[in-house]
Order: structure tokens, then C-alpha cells, then sequence
């Protein structure tokens, strides 16, 4: 079994307390207007997957490929969307709005986002190196990183060398966080730990790959939904009688 992930975004950090007083440092990400958009098919695509979007867009915001896209499948634009390969028992319906209980408390996720971008850097602080001597004739050069390639043979700096440049702002998958808690009214996950990227970066969040899992909804919770139009049902029965009496 695979499920579906969800796309979030990132709102920040806090302290929460579990039963026995003990504080626990979590990220908030909030689920928001996440929605399955689509899915592909065996047939028709050759694997199966779950078509997600997140932060509805206006059409002057995103490309006109994306635009044209929506407007043929008959759906609004998203600012984010995503596709999550699942097993044949996991395919969620077009239109079905994900909620943040689809994922249970105790349970182990990966998140994957974009992190901060920290520009230029030197090699002391992209690759932790340790710099030269502080004093013994070294001068201005503290913070270099030595030594790059060989003398005569074979005479080059070798491809992967650890060296300046730009640090950051590349993808980045932290794997087996626990999910401490989930807030059903609000559409928040509440998870154990640091999450990469900056507070407003779109996060992707999945079962963890190498943990067992129990007890988890197949292929999600939509019993929400689904209540508030079975309760709503009967009273619109009962008025018309009355009516009609």
C-alpha cells in the first residue's frame, strides 16, 4: 500500500506540551484549500498517481500552459501542483479536499521543500572546513580553503571538488519525523522537528518510507464532507413536509 502525500505550507515553528509536560519543538504546516485535481491511469499514462493542488491562483499568475491545462479539465489554477505515485487501493477521486487528519498522530512522515537560499559562500561555511592558522606567517588568507588540484599529474582540479559557491536553495528531504499532534478545525499538521525551507514554502509531506505503518486511512478521511451532507439531508425533508401540511 501507498498513499497519497499532501502539499503544505510551511507557517513556522512552536513549543508544544505532550500528557507529561514535556515540551517538544514542532513545525507548523497548514494544509490549506489541498485538493486532488486529477489522476493518472495505468491505461492511459502507464502508472497511477494522484494529482494534487494547493493555493488557488488567478490565471494572470501562472503560465499559460498551466491556465490552458486547468481551464480543459474544468478545474481553477493552482499556485502549486503536484503529482504523488500511489497503489491501485489509493486512488482519491478528482475534487476530494484533503484535510490534515489524513495523517495520524504518532505516525512517521518525510517532508520535502526547497531551502533557504544563503547566496555566495565560502568554503568554511558551505563545507565546514576548517580554515588555516590564525597566526605562523599566515596572511589574509585565514578563511581559504588550501589547495585545490596535484602538480604534474594529473595536473587539474578534479570534477566534485569541495569549494566555493552557491549554497542553499536546492531541494532537501528530511526523513522520519514524527507527527505530534493535528488540528482538524485550523487544517494543521503539527511535526516533530525542523523542516527545511523558509516560512511560506510550499512543503511535501508523505508516509515515511522506511517505517511500518498501522491504522492509517485508506486512501483518505473524507467521512466530513460526506456527514455534514447526510445531516443536512433530513432537515431540508422535514421543512418541506411542515410546508406541505
Amino acid at each position: 500500500m501507498k498513499r497519497s502525500g499532501i502539499i503544505t505550507t510551511k507557517i513556522g515553528m512552536t513549543r508544544l506540551y505532550d500528557d507529561a509536560g514535556v515540551a517538544h519543538a514542532v513545525t507548523v504546516l497548514s494544509v490549506g484549500d489541498c485538493a486532488v485535481i486529477g489522476n493518472r491511469t495505468r491505461e492511459k499514462n502507464g502508472y497511477v498517481a494522484n494529482i494534487l493542488g494547493v493555493c488557488e491562483a488567478k490565471a494572470k499568475h501562472i503560465a499559460k500552459p498551466q491556465a490552458v491545462a486547468a481551464e480543459k479539465a474544468g478545474i481553477k489554477p493552482y499556485r502549486k501542483v503536484v503529482e504523488f505515485r500511489v497503489s491501485d487501493d489509493c486512488v482519491i477521486p478528482a475534487g476530494t479536499q484533503l484535510v490534515a487528519s489524513h495523517f495520524v498522530v504518532g505516525q512517521f512522515v518525510d517532508v520535502q521543500a526547497t531551502s533557504k537560499g544563503k547566496g555566495f559562500q565560502g568554503a568554511m561555511k558551505r563545507h565546514n572546513f576548517g580554515g588555516k592558522e590564525a597566526s605562523h606567517g599566515v596572511l589574509k588568507a585565514h578563511r581559504s580553503l588550501g589547495g585545490t588540484g596535484m602538480r604534474e599529474w594529473p595536473g587539474r582540479v578534479l570534477k566534485g571538488k569541495k569549494m566555493s559557491g552557491q549554497m542553499g536553495n536546492e531541494i532537501v528531504t528530511v526523513q522520519n519525523l514524527k507527527v505530534f499532534g493535528t488540528d482538524d478545525a485550523e487544517n494543521l499538521i503539527f511535526v516533530e522537528g525542523a523542516v527545511p525551507g523558509a516560512n511560506g514554502t510550499f512543503v511535501l509531506v508523505t508516509d515515511a518510507v522506511k517505517k511500518e505503518h498501522k491504522d492509517l486511512p485508506v486512501p483518505t478521511v473524507v467521512a466530513k464532507a460526506e456527514e455534514k451532507a447526510v445531516e443536512s439531508e433530513p432537515v431540508a425533508t422535514t421543512e418541506t413536509e411542515t410546508v406541505a401540511e
